[in-house]
């Protein structure tokens, strides 16, 4: 299975925290890492060490302040992508600011049989911690139409276990409604900060966005509107068995 890719402030912080254990034995102070990644404020670090530890290359060390640990470094070749470009499907749901116009949207027929409608499969979505690992198209599947609502439809596979409380499992298919609004309740495709796709459940708070998993184990993560946007709302679920 393909390792989990990181982000480039990820992999950046990742290096620094190392370097900085390997020079002195002492992890470096919030302030530090900060100014060594030219952030504004500390809770992108406080973002950043979440993400690196979900995804199992550092630990925090209990009753310790500032106790970090290095458990692992990416693989060499390909470990690390560049800033997400904010079309996270073939058709740009989401478009950046002075991004050229996004290529037509992905068709959804029916197949050769007039009886199931083909679903193009967009890649991989984190269902964990977000990854910016989402790719074109790679395949198509054939669902009934009961398994549709009216619109356009993308699936995506799941890589991570925090939505399990739901029903959604690590290699499961999400099949979801092209959307950029949601209820709160509904489980979305979100893009935060135009680098990183995840799938949750949509809540607000205040003037806030909640962004809830279905696992204990993992964080629900409050971000301003203008840091998340509406990529669709999951519709129905395929499962394989072997």
């Amino acid at each position: 299975m393909e390792g989990p890719m990181l982000t480039r402030k990820q992999h950046e912080l990742l290096r620094f925290i190392n370097e900085r254990l390997r020079e002195t034995g002492i992890p470096p102070s919030f302030d530090e890492m900060k100014d060594a990644l030219d952030l504004k404020s500390k809770s992108g670090i406080h973002r950043l060490i979440m993400a690196l530890e979900e995804r199992g290359f550092i630990r925090r060390l209990p009753n310790r302040a500032r106790a970090l640990e290095v458990i692992r470094m990416p693989e060499a070749g390909g470990a690390v992508r560049g800033r997400f470009s904010p079309s996270v499907v073939e058709g740009g749901l989401a478009k950046a600011p002075k991004a050229p116009p996004p290529p037509p949207a992905p068709s959804q027929h029916m197949s050769d049989d007039g009886r199931s409608v083909v679903v193009p499969v967009m890649g991989r979505i984190a269902a964990g911690t977000p990854v910016s690992a989402i790719q074109n198209r790679s395949h198509s599947i054939a669902l009934s139409p009961d398994f549709l609502t009216p619109g356009e439809h993308y699936a995506l596979e799941v890589r991570g276990d925090s939505m399990i409380e739901a029903g959604i499992l690590d290699g499961d298919i999400v099949v979801i409604k092209r959307q950029d609004t949601a209820n709160t309740g509904d489980i979305i495709v979100a893009l935060i900060d135009e680098e990183e796709a995840t799938l949750k459940r949509f809540r607000r708070r205040g003037s806030s966005i909640a962004l809830e998993a279905a696992n204990p184990a993992y964080e629900t993560r409050v971000l301003g509107p203008d840091r998340v946007k509406i990529q669709g709302k999951l519709i129905s679920l395929v499962r394989r068995y072997n």
